[in-house]
């Protein structure tokens, strides 16, 4: 009991020195959450000149795959949200960089456990930027809010906020896991990009992808397969209840699926990464 407190004692040590790193960049904060919802002016002009088209002129009334004008706004606003929770700027390639440059031995040395350290820095990370941004967000969704319907029910605003802290937990662990992946490639760059690549599009940051439904094919199973499709797509439209009952019910136990995959994926990646890793030098 007495080791459990110890190490209690010293992770929240390090979450505190984390939380506090962060706050000195809180101005960076405010303004990357502003420059977050500048792209959705782009698509929110894009939407309006496709649905005008469609009601020739009037975009009230018309319906795309289920999706209204508001209703694709409101997405785009809340696939924001989903995206600042899940995404992981320079978690993959900073443990590969440190792998390769060596420093990831000063973690080897010490009894730190890696993957616990990183993970509370970035956990450390989000709760400082949410509270810096909740007043651009707050802003922001007002100026919005004829985009909404209202607040849905209790019991979806809980699945969609359990939905955003697994979509963190899922986001951390991929990058981890692909970060690990510098123990056998000194360099994961180009890795990077093809998953930067992928997510951006499979992810629903680009369009609310049950409209592939409309394709026909295996293409949206395929993509509803992926794990890509819960850092952005799912809680969006969990809130928007365009997914209910016994589909939300079975993509939430599917997302918890992704994370402990990934969460055991990211530790046997370290676990044999570390057996093979040789280091040099002072």
């Amino acid at each position: 009991m007495a080791e459990l407190a110890a190490r209690a004692s010293t992770w929240w040590a390090i979450f505190q020195i984390n939380f506090y790193e962060k706050l000195v960049y809180r101005g960076d904060f405010m303004l990357g959450t502003l420059m977050r919802f500048l792209p959705i002016v782009t698509q929110i002009f894009l939407w309006s000149a496709i649905f005008s088209a469609r009601g020739n002129g009037n975009s009230a009334g018309e319906e795309i795959v289920g999706y209204t004008y508001y209703n694709i706004v409101a997405y785009y606003l809340l696939s924001t949200i989903s995206r600042a929770f899940s995404s992981m700027p320079g978690l993959a390639s900073g443990i590969a960089l440190q792998i390769r440059e060596g420093e990831i031995k000063k973690y080897l040395v010490q009894p730190l456990d890696l993957i616990s350290f990183f993970f509370l820095n970035r956990l450390a990370h989000k709760l400082t930027y949410y509270i810096v941004a909740a007043v651009p967000f707050a802003i922001v969704f007002f100026l919005c809010r004829g985009y909404f319907d209202g607040w849905p029910p209790t019991q979806v605003l809980c699945a969609y906020f359990f939905s955003l802290v697994l979509s963190f937990m899922l986001g951390f662990f991929m990058e981890a896991t692909i970060g690990m992946i510098g123990f056998w490639f000194l360099e994961v760059r180009s890795l990077l990009f093809v998953y930067m690549l992928f997510t951006f599009f499979l992810s629903g940051h680009m369009f609310p992808l049950d409209m592939l439904n409309e394709l026909g094919g295996p293409w949206a199973t395929i993509v509803k397969s992926l794990p890509l499709m819960y850092l952005a797509y799912f809680p969006a439209a969990v809130f928007l209840e365009k997914i209910t009952g016994a589909e939300l019910m079975w993509g939430l136990i599917v997302q918890v699926a992704w994370v402990v995959f990934f969460i055991v994926a990211s530790r046997l990646a370290f676990h044999y990464g570390v057996k093979q890793y040789s280091a040099y030098g002072g």
